[in-house]
């Protein structure tokens, strides 16, 4: 997670809220809180279920993105997981809370170079452990970042929709790595 959250923070075109989130997350994994402390160990218990939320991408007006991330990150959480799925202890439910796919046109460049520094994609979520009464047991919050040139050649018109499903791939295979395993 360090390498994640510092090349995060050497990326120069991020707006304040991210910066200031990846600070924030910086400082956690610089401070040796990089796993998920907070995240209780299910002790030999597998998850429920794993599901997805993304009304805070839909209140943001991101209403087909949202539901192609949701499709998307619930395929992705379900084959990361599929060893740990199927039980009757808590849900594995993951809140997206932001999505960012810059414009890309291609031509990315490292470094101070002509044509700038990389376009990179966002994924900004919390993992929570709910109870069957609905109790969050455990949150875990953590932010993808992956080349927007993930998505294909800039001018395919799936390129778009192929960075979507990129990243929620990234991040269920993140998010498998991050969580206490019994």
């Amino acid at each position: 997670m360090r390498l994640n959250v510092l090349h995060i923070l050497r990326v120069r075109r991020l707006g304040p809220l991210v910066r200031g989130l990846a600070a924030g997350l910086a400082a956690l994994a610089l401070g040796g809180a990089a796993l998920a402390g907070d995240f209780p160990n299910l002790n030999g218990e597998r998850y429920a279920d794993v599901r997805v939320d993304v009304r805070p991408l839909i209140a943001q007006g991101n209403g087909p993105q949202a539901e192609a991330l949701r499709a998307d990150l619930t395929a992705a959480l379900r084959r990361s997981f599929a060893d740990r799925l199927g039980g009757r202890g808590p849900s594995l439910v993951v809140l997206i809370r932001g999505l960012s796919l810059p414009p890309y046109a291609g031509g990315q460049t490292m470094g101070r170079g002509i044509g700038g520094g990389t376009q990179t994609d966002y994924l900004d979520g919390e993992a929570l452990l709910v109870g069957r009464r609905g109790e969050v047991l455990g949150r875990h919050p953590q932010l993808t970042a992956t080349p927007s040139s993930y998505g294909g050649a800039w001018y395919d018109p799936a390129s778009e929709r192929r960075r979507v499903t990129v990243i929620a791939d990234i991040y269920a295979e993140w998010l498998r790595r991050q969580l206490p395993v019994d």
